[in-house]
Formats: C-alpha cells, structure tokens, sequence
C-alpha cells in the first residue's frame, strides 16, 4: 500500500495561511466565553454576530482552497464523497455515538490532502443537515469542527505506510472523536443554564467572569459525565471499527481515484 503522490487539492502558501487564520478565528469563536472578565450578575447571551461571521469565514476559505485549481474530476470525486458521508450521517444519526461520518472523511483526507479534507468537512456536515433537516446554529460549528478533523488527516505523516498507516488512523480518529465532541460542547455549554448532574453536587454551568481555571474544571466535568464516556466513546469505537475493518480497501480505492485526479500546482 503506498502513499498517494501528491495531493489532489493542493494548498498555495496563501491558502495555507488563509486556513491557518480562519482556524483560528474559529478557535476563538468556540472559546471567546472563557476569555471574558465580567460581572457575576451579568449574562452572556448566545454570540448571534459569531454565528453569523462563521459561514462568511468557512465561505472564504472554500473559495480561496478552490481558487489554487479544482479539476472537474476532483469536484466529482467530492461530490461522490460528501453524499455517500451525508447518506451515511443519516443512517447513523449518532445514536449511543454510533456515527460513520467520521471514517471516511480521515481516510479521504488522508489520501487527498489537508485541503481536500477542509472541504469535504464542511459540505459533508451541510449536505447530510439538508438530508435531515439538521440545520441550526450548530451547524457552522459542526461543519469547522469537522473541516478540522478532515484537514488534521492531511496533516499526518506521509510515510506510514500498511499496518503502520492503519495504526496511525486509528490512533487519529480515537483522537478526532473525543476532540470533536469536546468542541461541540464548548460551542453551546456556556448558553446553558441550571446544569444539574446526578451525582455530582452543584451546578456545571458557565459561570460569566469566573476564573479561567474554575470554568474549564467546570466544563471538563459536564463533558466528561455527559459525553465522554458515552457518545464519544461511541464514536471513537465505531472510527476504530471502520478504519480496521474498511480502511484498507477504501485507501485502496481513494488512492486509484486519486492518482487519475491529480491536480499540479503551476
């Protein structure tokens, strides 16, 4: 099993950078409430400006990632992908963290590239919310979370190769599905009042102004209790699983498409 030749979405230095920022704005996008120093009586209402910013910065760097040269033999090919992720969402809506979204957007974007990865993220998670009708304020956030898990399988070493490379995805999508829950959670935990869990004593919730330290310990228990040991756990199984199982044949198959759909960087 080699290693595909070249990437099939190629990121210019401007790109790169332009990537490099957007993540970073979104980055801040998810943690600003942690950030901020204010009264304790104050509230802090859902970032509507955020939210409406986050579609104009993922649009930005799509249309920036395409700009290097999209062949029509790529686009096919993440069309192809982006539907066969949404059908897949929809048969697997996440239920006890049973998700195969996530599998073969590591493997595309290990074959295609970070760029390639970015992308199929982002229309992957907007077409299977058009498929069932999971369109929301979330859903921006689902689709940068997800163009990072894609974009992150780019980024991985190029020379693992066989077993060694299946490992390595492995390790990658455990990763990826505790990471993506985490993010998710912190896009919508500091809007939620009155957290109460069974067992533990006192409320889980943000609490505006409080220090740094005191909010993230506050955040890590909620996650922890309410996600991580169940619907990440879930997923994180089923990347495994996938990967094992399916991972083999499909790299296969992407690289076969991908060595036809070579795009050269002039």
């Amino acid at each position: 099993m080699t290693s595909s030749p070249a990437h099939a979405v190629p990121l210019s230095t401007r790109s790169a950078a332009v990537l490099a920022v957007a993540s970073l704005a979104g980055l801040m996008m998810l943690c600003w409430p942690l950030l901020l120093r204010v009264p304790d009586s104050a509230r802090i209402d859902p970032p509507f400006l955020f939210l409406a910013l986050l579609p104009v910065v993922i649009a930005v760097v799509l249309a920036e990632i395409s700009e290097g040269g999209m062949d029509p033999r790529v686009l096919a090919i993440l069309g192809v992908l982006s539907a066969i992720n949404a059908i897949l969402r929809g048969i697997s809506p996440g239920t006890a963290g049973v998700e195969l979204t996530f599998f073969l957007l590591i493997l595309a974007g290990r074959v295609f590239g970070p760029g390639f990865g970015f992308v199929l993220g982002c229309t992957s998670l907007f077409a299977s919310a058009l498929m069932t009708a999971g369109v929301g304020p979330w859903l921006p956030f689902q689709m940068l979370v997800s163009a990072w898990v894609g974009m992150g399988a780019g980024l991985l070493p190029r020379r693992a190769t066989g077993r060694v490379e299946i490992a390595m995805l492995v390790a990658y999508g455990v990763v990826a599905a505790y990471a993506f829950g985490l993010l998710m959670n912190l896009s919508g935990w500091p809007f939620m009042l009155g957290i109460q869990v069974p067992g533990h004593e006192g409320s889980l919730s943000y609490v505006p102004g409080a220090p740094l330290l005191e909010n993230l310990q506050r955040f890590g228990v909620y996650t922890l209790v309410t996600s991580t040991g169940s619907w990440d756990t879930g997923r994180a199984i089923t990347n495994t699983v996938a990967l094992v199982v399916l991972g083999p044949a499909v790299l296969t198959t992407l690289r076969r498409a991908a060595r036809r759909a070579i795009v050269t960087v002039g």
